[in-house]
């Protein structure tokens, strides 16, 4: 599909055999990698050579894949030339480890005095699985992020699909890094279990405009900035007038799970009650996070069993027989073994 696209817009086709310029820096510091305990794929090797014979073109081979790193921990390695003061603070030991931080966890690995590696799980967009049959109904859960040990607190200001990951428990045997529907052969497709059965966590990303607050800045107020959602109700009116954006926030978790579960997904009305009011017009009458987090569950607490195990799928999907009976094997499955329906890590 790439070179197809390539040879619409008229350029040159890719040529796996050669290396593009921003792959060179890998190759030339796979060394240097290796010994601080990173293994780069094969393509990036000093003696390495294709993979394919000589008379076919080779990208549906691994080490035809260009540029996305592939080391033996399983981490993906950004380069950059700047180093985010707040993104350093949230890796000190008593933040990374702390439960309701839901950022990446980094490892700062030092190149040189103007540019730092950093070393990061390799992680999926939240929804690269679609809910299904096998997923049980509350499989989502609130918490309230950034609420640091340390009393600090954190507003995002881009909350948006885009960025959202969640790490690989679903895919305990992992993915190719450049196509994610198989494995890290590039052969075989990618075993994963649901949601349930192997509950992911969730990361946000991209803290580009993200501020961090003491425990004194109970309402900050702040110029409002767009990011990835522009449907933010009091940013259409006057972008110049300063707004909470605490507030906002709310507005972006809430507007998320609307766009891409309710609207997406049967079983997850119950939610609009909690999901409408976080959506509201008017920023003030938004619940804070923590009120969002105990409705949450007590809405849960309510749920039956049969409700909270209902199955899960597109809206315009029907189930059938088939499906409903796949659906009470499931169900079966997951209570015998004592898998719940709400993950509790």
């Amino acid at each position: 599909m790439e070179q197809l696209t390539l040879a619409h817009f008229g350029l040159e086709p890719f040529n796996p055999r050669i290396f593009r310029p921003e792959e060179v820096f890998w190759r030339e510091h796979q060394r240097w990698f290796q010994d601080c305990g990173y293994m780069l794929r094969p393509r990036y090797m000093p003696d390495w050579k294709p993979s394919w014979p000589d008379n076919v073109h080779g990208m549906e081979y691994e080490d035809a894949q260009p540029l996305i790193m592939h080391p033996s921990r399983l981490c993906l390695l950004p380069r950059f030339t700047l180093f985010s003061e707040d993104v350093s603070s949230m890796m000190q030991p008593q933040l990374a480890s702390d439960p309701l931080n839901y950022c990446v966890p980094i490892l700062k690995v030092p190149e040189d005095n103007d540019m730092v590696i950093l070393v990061m799980p390799l992680l999926r967009d939240c929804f690269s699985r679609a809910y299904s049959l096998s997923t049980n109904n509350m499989s989502l859960r609130y918490e309230p992020y950034f609420s640091i040990s340390t009393h600090e607190s954190y507003f995002f200001r881009d909350i948006s699909v885009l960025n959202i990951l969640m790490d690989g428990s679903m895919y305990t045997d992992g993915w190719h890094p450049c196509n994610r529907r198989y494995m890290r052969d590039n052969f075989r497709l990618a075993k994963h279990f649901s949601r349930t059965e192997r509950p992911p966590m969730y990361y946000f990303i991209d803290f580009g405009i993200s501020c961090r607050y003491g425990p004194d800045d109970k309402a900050p107020l702040e110029l409002p900035i767009r990011g990835g959602d522009k449907t933010v109700p009091e940013f259409i009116d006057d972008i110049n007038l300063p707004r909470n954006p605490f507030q906002t926030d709310i507005y972006y978790v809430g507007n998320l799970i609307r766009e891409s579960v309710i609207d997406e997904y049967k079983s997850f009305d119950v939610m609009w009650p909690l999901i409408s009011d976080m959506i509201q017009d008017d920023p003030a009458k938004r619940p804070t996070i923590d009120q969002v987090v105990k409705r949450f569950a007590d809405m849960c607490k309510k749920l039956g069993t049969l409700k909270l195990r209902a199955g899960v799928g597109p809206r315009d999907e029907s189930f059938g027989v088939v499906r409903d009976f796949f659906h009470l094997f499931t169900t079966i499955k997951y209570t015998l073994k004592g898998i719940p329906p709400v993950p509790t890590r």
